[in-house]
Formats: C-alpha cells, structure tokens, sequence
C-alpha cells in the first residue's frame, strides 16, 4: 500500500474513531440527563464534558487497535 493511501487510512480511521466515541460519550451523557451545553459550569455539564472527551479518546483507541489488527491478518 502506497504511504499516500496508508496515511489517509490512518487519519480517517483516527478521525472515525474519534468523533464517533465522541458521539456516543455525548449521547449517554443525554441519556443521563446531563447536560453539556448548559449555562455554567454545573457538575452535571463538566460530567457530560468527562463523557464525551473519555468516548472520544476510547473511540479514538479502538481506531487505532483495529487498524493494528488489519496490519496483522495482512501479513503472511
């Protein structure tokens, strides 16, 4: 695979990873009642800001152990 096209695989897959964990962190914090666009700094709005930066980074890991998981069912 040319380095070009690797590259690119690696920032989308990151990028996937990253906003879709995001996501999800925002969502359970929504389904918890927390809100994150609250006026202030509440302790349910920092909750709901916790949850979305921990989605994000786990989504962001999972990317990265799957693309290392490719890596490994293409080698002979």
């Amino acid at each position: 695979m040319s380095d070009a096209r690797q590259l690119l695989l690696e920032g989308l897959s990151d990028a996937v990873g990253f906003v879709g964990g995001a996501l999800a962190g925002y969502w359970i914090g929504h389904f918890l009642g927390w809100n994150l666009f609250s006026a202030g700094y509440s302790g349910t709005s920092i909750g709901a800001i916790v949850l979305v930066g921990l989605g994000g980074g786990g989504g962001l890991q999972l990317a990265r152990r799957w693309r290392a998981g490719q890596k490994d069912s293409e080698s002979p």
